[in-house]
């Protein structure tokens, strides 16, 4: 893994950031795309579109190319769904699991990190398999909605080393105790089976929280959806514990935090969905979401 030069770059760069930025104004103020799932217009294949969903480009210094931060979301198959080989729709309104609120997000975010800190980042986001041979060149992976993941012995096995050679996992946008159980359930069976890496919960005063911006708590960010259908209280997920927002980390032997748990929030919604309405901006997507995000792949880089 090409960490070491992504790390220095990382402590050079990402320091420099000045807490109390604000973002400004969200990208494509008023934005609609209704249709589809969540208000989604477009399905996507997993390709990024030319058009870059309307966000800004920037180029990468050629000498540099090597050394940039490159968002990196896994694909993987779910119940009733699939991956890249599998099918569109199934378990429980059956879209590929994986496939959420992308472009759109991981577009999004790796800009506002380009533009919100002194870290040289790739304006084009991947995908990749678990088991691709070249995931070991980027130390930090996203995944997403795992309330239907499966994952196979190999994928399990990949992730594994993965983790314990240095990499970072972050895991986003699952509510309730059913997804968790087949999360939890998921890496027990296939990535840690040993007790010494339970997931355990991580304390407001957890560097992940404090190391650039200083969260005053643990952000819950709802749906965007949910939230405009809401109003007022946070309910609307079901009738499974989804009130409490929860972090939870696996570290490995040296106490290195390996991965970030994050349930009962949808940090993602805040990154993708930041142009549609400017109160959800202002109250989700720049006060919670994105420092959070930015917060995590500081430590990440910096651990």
């Amino acid at each position: 893994m090409t960490r070491r030069r992504l790390t220095l770059l990382a402590l050079l760069g990402l320091m420099a950031i000045a807490a109390g930025v604000s973002l400004g104004q969200p990208m494509f103020q008023q934005r609609g795309r209704g249709g589809g799932r969540g208000g989604r217009m477009r399905m996507s294949d997993g390709k990024i579109p030319a058009d870059r969903a309307g966000v800004p480009n920037w180029k990468v210094d050629e000498h540099f190319k090597n050394d940039v931060f490159t968002f990196v979301r896994i694909e993987y198959d779910s119940y009733g769904g699939g991956g890249r080989r599998g099918g569109g729709w199934g378990y429980g309104g059956g879209w590929r699991r994986w496939l959420t609120d992308f472009p759109d997000s991981d577009l999004n975010f790796s800009f506002r990190l380009q533009q919100l800190t002194s870290l040289k980042v790739n304006p084009l986001p991947i995908t990749r398999r678990l088991t691709d041979p070249d995931l070991f060149d980027y130390p930090f992976i996203y995944i997403i909605e795992p309330g239907a993941l499966s994952f196979s012995p190999e994928e399990g096995a990949a992730l594994r080393r993965y983790l314990l050679n240095g990499g970072f996992l972050m895991v986003d946008d699952f509510w309730g105790e059913s997804a968790l159980d087949n999360l939890l359930s998921q890496m027990k069976m296939h990535v840690f089976p040993e007790d010494k890496y339970e997931p355990k919960e991580l304390p407001l005063e957890h560097p992940i929280f404090q190391c650039v911006y200083r969260l005053k708590e643990r952000p819950q960010v709802p749906s965007i959806d949910s939230w405009l259908n809401s109003g007022v209280t946070w309910e609307w997920h079901g009738g499974e514990n989804t009130r409490d927002v929860h972090y939870r980390g696996i570290s490995d032997d040296k106490e290195r935090l390996m991965a970030i748990i994050c349930h009962n929030t949808d940090l993602g919604d805040g990154w993708e969905r930041e142009g549609e309405n400017v109160e959800y901006f202002h109250e989700f997507s720049e006060k919670k979401s994105y420092p959070m995000g930015i917060n995590i792949v500081t430590y990440a880089m910096t651990h």
